[in-house]
């Protein structure tokens, strides 16, 4: 074997693709020194320019160390299936595996044959032996423990179900929701951003026009003092909520403050409440500073009242280790941001830090009670799934998790995305990846304790870029995303332990399974009773690549005409984003070129819908739209406020006529907005990404009290309709 060839070879082993199809069909493999680099992130003792030697004894070491192993790391098994699996004992000594169940009470495994010849690792003879499970053990986490005479051993045992069932409701019969990003969509009483009252509250008014699910935008924890990271989806935490979206008026312990502080708290607030009519970008770092001011006074309150210290301690149990240390990470950064010096903080400073810590889990505390009662409030107005909330694909490299979980992560990848056709530079989220390895280690215990939170008063879960559950693509760090590579994860473990805690949950799975993948992946997902999201925009045949007919759309998906990657519809139709990405230097083409490409596939895309009848009764009822929109210069198609509404609520019927579980409307597009929420492949120094409030087609900043007097609010809810 060459040197390459061993290269290849250990990054073949330790999860890593070699080679990946990108969006233009053509096959691409990373260069060496991306395998080199990467195989380094993990760990491997390798340098720079590996001799055959050095690769060859890693590669032998990688065989002893499973040839050597008790147990697996962790097994995973299906509801209703036997799982085989092997064990390592001195050769010649007997071999014991049982299981303790979730319940206490215990079962054996069975032995099969395995004629596999003993190994000789350094001097000791080991053997190997098969055991399965029986088929009937019930879903949970349970454990298993090998006893020989000279060892003893035990590691996870995850039985999960064949298929989620909590899905299946809605494919026989659908059901319609909203879309919104929570911090754009602020009320009379907000603090200049949106908060867990404010979801409640826009949750009945959606549910008054038919709703039966409010899905937001992830409300993972950010930095504990400003200045906050403004993206949902790079977050300091993906277990812990971010308590900017604490309602500090709707804190019990608010209506017990003296006369004089809480004046000074409204006195606080009033500036903040102000922006609450302006459509300029919000700005966290102000509206943070206010509330953690007023929450620390609240906090002080809630310690003198025993029975909500009982509440709070009995949180603080069920959260256990994983809440104590995040409190411990946030005091630590707050104390760190505040004084620079920390030598200098010598007197009090334990007490300090150990009451700062209390404070942050407080913190915790009252978001996981405003989020309660955010969702109690969605289903009683009627919501047949209520709050679905959103799970980035992973977190900021300086956040809490990166620092808690740092054995589980690994610090000198990226995340990202390959260079594409929308974003041709390729995409680094600078979030570092979950180590597969160290990840089946821990018995997926970090992955099952964040998703118990994200589930938690929720009718349901959109998982971004589930497709990570199958493979991610890494990027040195500090790499250029062309440089990346794929590292291949257990899916079935992955989305098995999904899905066991969402069927725990009654919850229902949404996943964002959109971008470069097998096209196996989504039958996985289907036969897991996943569901997948479809956007009109991306959908096609795969035979002549025309625009999918509505009757084609997938049973078990969520179906929408854009997401919060793409501009409201309004603001798509007009090229704003072709506008944004040229001006960024994100683009070779030119404006015109991107448009007019852009403009062939909408057209097709509307014809399609018009020919089902989504836009019978309005001024587009009989247009070719290729005749219409398809122009040599490349200039996009001006359209009246009234036709652009047309367009909109002819999309949203088009998409309500698919035999999709879930349709989804997007608050923007209700209100005619066409301001970019996010631009993919860009930073806060390029674009407000993530701080647009919601507003009108004029700009106007729109609170959740103007919902239901807008006419085309009405009109797209209508449309929106299922049956």
């Amino acid at each position: 074997m060459t040197n390459a060839d061993l290269i290849h070879a250990l990054a073949t082993t330790h999860g890593f693709g070699l080679h990946y199809q990108a969006s233009n069909g053509l096959v691409t493999q990373p260069p060496q020194k991306t395998f080199i680099t990467l195989l380094q992130a993990l760990g491997l003792p390798l340098s720079s320019k590996p001799t055959d030697e050095e690769i060859e004894t890693l590669l032998q070491q990688h065989r002893e160390d499973t040839a050597t192993a008790a147990l697996p790391p962790c097994v995973v098994a299906t509801a209703g299936e036997e799982k085989h699996f092997n064990v390592h004992v001195h050769d010649g000594h007997p071999a014991h595996v049982w299981i303790r169940l979730e319940d206490g009470t215990s079962r054996d495994a069975h032995q099969d044959e395995n004629w596999t010849p003993p190994l000789n690792v350094n001097g000791t003879t080991w053997g190997e032996a098969t055991f399965h499970i029986p088929g009937d053990l019930p879903t949970g986490w349970h454990t298993l423990h090998l006893e020989s005479d000279n060892l003893t051993a035990s590691c996870t045992l995850i039985v999960v179900p064949k298929r989620l069932t909590t899905n299946d409701e809605y494919i026989h019969n659908p059901a319609y929701g909203v879309m919104a990003q929570l911090y754009s969509v602020r009320s009379q009483h907000s603090w200049g951003i949106g908060d867990f009252h404010d979801l409640a509250l826009l949750a009945e008014t959606v549910a008054a026009e038919g709703a039966d699910y409010l899905l937001i935008n992830p409300v993972h924890a950010a930095q504990p003092i400003p200045p906050v990271e403004d993206s949902p989806y790079l977050p300091a935490s993906r277990r812990f909520v971010n308590p900017l979206y604490i309602a500090v008026e709707q804190v019990p312990e608010f209506a017990s403050l003296d006369e004089a502080t809480r004046q000074e708290a409204l006195i606080l607030a009033a500036p903040l409440k102000d922006t609450n009519r302006s459509a300029a970008p919000i700005e966290r770092n102000p509206i943070y500073e206010a509330k953690l001011a007023v929450l620390r006074e609240l906090y002080y309150l809630a310690e003198a009242d025993h029975t909500r210290t009982a509440h709070f301690e009995a949180f603080l149990n069920d959260e256990g280790k994983g809440l104590q240390e995040f409190g411990t990470w946030c005091a630590e950064t707050a104390l760190l941001g505040r004084e620079p010096d920390s030598t200098a903080r010598h007197i009090d400073s334990k007490q300090e830090h150990a009451d700062l810590a209390r404070f942050y889990m407080w913190l915790q505390f009252i978001a996981d009670e405003q989020r309660r009662i955010a969702h109690e409030r969605a289903r009683a107005a009627g919501m047949r799934i209520g709050i679905v909330t959103d799970l980035a694909v992973g977190v900021h490299p300086g956040g809490a998790d990166a620092h808690n979980l740092a054995e589980s992560l690994v610090a000198q990848a990226s995340v990202g995305a390959p260079p594409d056709q929308f974003t041709q530079q390729g995409q680094d989220w600078s979030q570092p990846p979950w180590n597969p390895q160290a990840l089946a280690n821990a018995g997926y215990a970090p992955w099952r304790d964040l998703l118990r939170t994200v589930l938690r008063h929720s009718g349901g879960i959109r998982v971004d870029h589930i497709l990570g559950m199958f493979r991610l693509f890494w990027i040195p760090r500090m790499g250029h995303p062309a440089e990346g590579a794929y590292m291949n994860y257990d899916h079935e473990a992955m989305l098995g332990v999904l899905a066991l805690e969402a069927q725990r949950a009654g919850a229902i799975v949404v996943g964002e399974d959109m971008g470069t993948f097998e096209p196996w992946v989504q039958d996985v997902l289907r036969d897991k009773g996943l569901l997948g999201t479809s956007v009109v925009w991306f959908e096609s045949t795969p035979a002549s690549g025309a625009p999918l007919p509505q009757n084609q759309y997938r049973h078990l998906a969520l179906s929408s005409v854009g997401t919060h990657d793409l501009p409201p519809t309004a603001g798509y139709l007009q090229g704003a984003h072709n506008e944004l990405r040229a001006k960024l230097g994100l683009v070779t083409e030119s404006v015109d070129t991107l448009n007019a490409a852009d403009a062939a596939w909408h057209a097709a895309v509307l014809n399609e819908a018009r020919a089902t009848g989504s836009f019978a009764h309005t001024s587009f009822a009989e247009t070719d739209f290729i005749h219409l929109m398809v122009r040599e210069a490349g200039e996009p198609v001006e359209f009246s406020a009234e036709q652009l509404a047309e367009l909109i609520v002819g999309l949203n019927r088009f998409i309500a006529g698919t035999p999709s579980a879930l349709t989804c409307i997007n608050l923007v597009d209700m209100v005619g907005d066409t301001r970019i929420q996010n631009q993919p492949g860009t930073n806060s120094t390029q674009y407000k990404n993530w701080c647009i409030p919601l507003a009108d087609a004029t700009a106007t900043a729109v609170t959740i009290e103007d919902l239901s007097d807008m006419e085309l609010f009405r009109r797209v809810a209508r449309a929106a309709q299922r049956g």
